[in-house]
């Protein structure tokens, strides 16, 4: 099966870079757009990134265990939600909450699938559940309330970037503790340490 626990370290940087993306919004109320913009799209590409790393993540027993395809194709769209943003620079504040809302309603609906598929191989998988849920619902309101001032989006942007990547980190330190139980099992007894000589 694939132990998608053995890249734990994925879902943490993931989280990191969301609260640094978030945190960052809050406390630059008065950025630009265009430095908005480069921002969202370097946390999405490095998100995308470590997504398709914990993707590819595969028991060493099992190398012909595919990749888990929904977080594969989650970190292809980020990674072209952060080029798009990088190769348009010119984007206007409205096409922006969209190119947002859209990317977080489709990470979102993958992170469920992942979660589903996943939910015999780990546990704790409701946290992905979870943070796949707070995303569409995040990306709807962006599509539906797109007139607040920029101000409050930011603020918006913010929360929703601190609170899904505090539930990431969350998700990242119980998978390697199932690492870590995986590891002890499949030794069949705890590991010693070498007599010193």
């Amino acid at each position: 099966m694939v132990v998608i626990a053995d890249r734990w370290w994925a879902f943490v940087l993931r989280g990191i870079f969301a609260v640094l993306f978030g945190l960052l919004t809050w406390f630059l109320p008065g950025i630009a757009l265009l430095t908005l913009i480069f921002m969202f799209g370097f946390y999405a590409i490095a998100d995308g990134v470590f997504n398709i790393a914990a993707a590819f993540s595969r028991n060493r027993s099992s190398a012909r265990e595919p990749p888990g395809w929904a977080l594969l194709i989650q970190g292809v769209l980020s990674i072209v939600a952060g080029c798009l943003a990088f190769f348009i620079p010119g984007l206007t504040a409205l096409a922006l909450l969209y190119l947002i809302g859209g990317w977080a309603i489709a990470t979102g609906v993958l992170s469920i699938v992942a979660a589903i598929r996943l939910r015999k191989q780990i546990t704790g998988e409701w946290v992905m559940v979870l943070s796949g849920v707070l995303s569409i619902i995040f990306g709807i309101l962006l599509f539906a309330f797109p007139g607040p001032g920029a101000l409050a989006v930011l603020i918006w942007i913010g929360a929703y970037a601190v609170v899904f990547g505090i539930m990431l980190i969350a998700l990242g330190v119980r998978l390697r503790r199932i690492a870590r139980n995986l590891d002890t099992r499949g030794h069949g007894f705890p590991p010693t340490v070498a007599p010193s000589h």
